[in-house]
């Protein structure tokens, strides 16, 4: 398969695979429905953000974009700040409409919030699709640091949605 620069004063020290990749980034960004309007990242930061998830390096990117090496990695960051704000936002307002809200003190040993969990899903007719090893697991994880060792360090609220989901927030 042969591969056309899309710039023509790209150095042949460039891989060809990295060229045909940026040459789809529109397409694909196209076909998943990006929409610079309605998303919280620029045109420019999803093509940075695309690109790099394929592997092709910020040099690459800076060289095809005409841009500097310097420039695509600010893009690259900010997109990711700004996806994390996403995720975030997400989080909270899924917590907002959460029917099951547990409220977890510190000092509670990870052990004993299954049974609350459980306990206040089925006061209020919600069910968790979690074994109690799973559902700590998932609730250890999605709490990083505010859970240590067996112990809940950081006071948690663990939300489980009408569909079963299970959504933990903290403070650090």
């Amino acid at each position: 398969m042969t591969y056309a620069f899309a710039n023509p004063t790209r150095s042949d020290r460039h891989a060809p695979e990295a060229v045909a990749v940026i040459d789809e980034t529109e397409e694909l960004l196209g076909e998943i429905g990006f929409d610079a309007e309605t998303s919280i990242l620029t045109r420019r930061q999803a093509q940075v953000l695309a690109l790099r998830e394929r592997g092709i390096s910020q040099a690459d990117i800076a060289d095809e974009l005409g841009t500097s090496r310097a420039n695509v990695s600010s893009v690259e960051a900010s997109a990711r700040e700004n996806v994390e704000k996403a995720r975030e936002t997400v989080a909270f307002a899924e917590a907002l409409r959460a029917p099951v809200r547990v409220r977890v003190p510190k000092g509670t040993d990870l052990y004993d919030v299954p049974e609350l969990v459980y306990d206040a899903c089925d006061e209020a007719g919600v069910k968790v699709d979690y074994t109690a090893p799973d559902l700590m697991k998932v609730v250890s994880d999605a709490a990083g640091s505010a859970v240590s060792g067996r112990q809940i360090a950081t006071p948690l609220i663990v939300g489980v949605t009408s569909e079963g989901m299970v959504r933990v927030r903290h403070r650090e």
